[in-house]
């Protein structure tokens, strides 16, 4: 009987949900906010608990889901200065990971910490979480809510796998072979792109160095005072951005490329991925087209409607050329837009993918839209403008399944060659169909994600995952040490091996 008890309440223990923090601050662009919905969701399928500090609310409701809306870190960002297509056309802005963009993230983060509701959050004794799931993007400030709360973390990773990121749970990958997050170079490299990605790598490290000392006296002040209050201290940035159980990536081989990864690394691209209907409209629009569908969209942060006029009209015109229906998602309404085109100011991306006419996708190439391709089986047509976009489409291109053109005002031109060309050649549509078969042929994306929030906190912060390589410095990583010592030997030996021959010399000039 006792022993029944005991099933019974260990059964009950392991049915109850646990208290899960979802963590996705960035205010601009839908694609965060897709990933952040997507963690949400599963979460909360699977029984949990989950309070989702948001910086894009999202529409889902249910008993379990709490919001914290801090949108109004918006105000740190100008999204026109750095996503500004005009400007990017014109080549008065690079996106790269430079001092600006890690302040940005620093500032936004910042902010989000100490927002009123946040702050409310963390300064409620009664307040408590198993675990915290924390967007990475540049930036690992809010890992002090983990401090808060003292519970484990996990990061989630919008990207591929990379340097900066691997470093928390691992090492550096290794810049012969392994590009940077934003670099447009796709290994084997030349010598010159090696030199770079190591210039890179060092650039990287100068300048989270440089922000250290300022970003440990915010840090100290956004969470300093909610931890003091639940009797503990706060523990300096530096080491606690190193503690995290977890990272779970948006990532897959077929998208990526082989990587090193140690155990505390799971990808789990796709997760997001839902299967809706489209809308009546768009379903009868793609059941009509004989000739098939050509998808276009530039994305949620990089506003299409900011094209120059000319382009547009130039867009417009060799779209209206082509056999195929085009879906064209733009911001605006445009006047004399030809019959087999389709403008859209919101379009269901995967839904669209989904159809079995859809015959082509004219993307940005953001690691969402991607994945979605692949996971559908849908060539692209990369027109990358900043970030990884230039990383995620050059690798598609290698493994066979895109095509790209310059983002320039030379776009319709180049664009209705590739768009021809990608149609008439069957071997994109092969090649993305067997890369889908890899990117379907593992366990399910969502229960991966579950089951490893799970099991970090069964396992209390999965220790067991942890890297040694974490706890060796980097001069001995390098042998910088064994060096030192050995050049330290041959100096000492060759020094008394001279003062033996010197003296040698001077008694033999004695002796004659």
């Amino acid at each position: 009987m006792r022993l029944t008890a005991t099933l019974i309440l260990l059964m009950a223990w392991c049915c109850a949900g646990y208290r899960i923090l979802v963590v996705f601050p960035l205010p601009v662009g839908k694609s965060h906010s897709i990933l952040g919905e997507g963690v949400v969701r599963h979460l909360l399928a699977a029984g949990h608990d989950v309070t989702y500090i948001t910086g894009v609310p999202s529409k889902l409701s249910a008993p379990k889901l709490r919001q914290i809306d801090v949108s109004a870190n918006k105000k740190t960002y100008k999204q026109e200065d750095y996503c500004d297509i005009s400007k990017i056309l014109s080549q008065e802005r690079e996106i790269l990971f430079d001092q600006t963009i890690a302040r940005l993230q620093l500032m936004m983060n910042n902010y989000t910490a100490t927002h009123e509701d946040v702050q409310k959050l963390m300064l409620d004794p009664k307040e408590e979480f198993d675990l915290v799931i924390i967007e990475w993007l540049f930036n690992e400030f809010l890992v002090g809510l983990s401090s808060v709360f003292d519970c484990p973390f996990i990061w989630l990773s919008s990207l591929e796998p990379h340097g900066l990121v691997l470093s928390l749970i691992d090492e550096w990958t290794d810049p012969s072979y392994m590009p940077d997050v934003f670099s447009k170079a796709v290994p084997p490299f030349t010598f010159a792109q090696r030199i770079s990605e190591l210039w890179t790598m060092a650039r990287h490290k100068y300048i989270r160095w440089q922000l250290m000392s300022e970003e440990q006296v915010l840090f100290e002040r956004a969470f300093g005072p909610a931890v003091a209050m639940r009797g503990r201290q706060l523990p300096l940035l530096e080491d606690v951005k190193y503690n995290a159980s977890m990272i779970l990536g948006n990532s897959h081989v077929a998208i990526g490329q082989s990587t090193k990864l140690p155990p505390s690394y799971v990808p789990i691209a796709g997760y997001h991925i839902q299967n809706k209907s489209l809308p009546e409209d768009l379903q009868k629009i793609m059941d009509d087209a004989k000739n098939g569908v050509i998808y276009f969209s530039m994305g949620s942060i990089l506003e299409a409607k900011r094209m120059p006029e000319t382009l547009k009209q130039g867009l417009l015109a060799i779209l209206g050329s082509l056999r195929q229906t085009v879906i064209w998602k733009l911001e605006e309404t445009l006047e004399n837009v030809p019959e087999n085109v389709h403008i859209v100011n919101f379009a269901p991306q995967q839904s669209i993918l989904a159809h079995p006419n859809c015959v082509l996708f004219i993307t940005h190439g953001g690691m969402l839209s991607t994945n979605e391709a692949l996971h559908f089986g849908v060539p692209i047509l990369g027109v990358p403008a900043f970030g990884d976009q230039f990383q995620n489409v050059n690798r598609a291109v290698q493994k066979g399944f895109a095509s790209q053109v310059p983002l320039s005002y030379d776009l319709p031109r180049d664009l209705k060659v590739a768009v021809e060309e990608m149609i008439g050649n069957p071997k994109y549509r092969e090649k993305v169909k067997e890369l889908s078969l890899i990117y379907h042929d593992r366990r399910a994306p969502g229960s991966e994600l579950v089951h490893w929030a799970e099991h970090v906190v069964r396992t209390r912060g999965a220790p067991h995952l942890r890297s040694p390589a974490l706890l060796v410095p980097w001069y001995q990583k390098m042998y910088l040490d064994l060096f030192g010592l050995i050049f330290l030997l041959v100096s000492l030996s060759v020094f008394v091996i001279r003062r033996f021959v010197s003296k040698k010399i001077d008694v033999n000039k004695k002796n004659r």
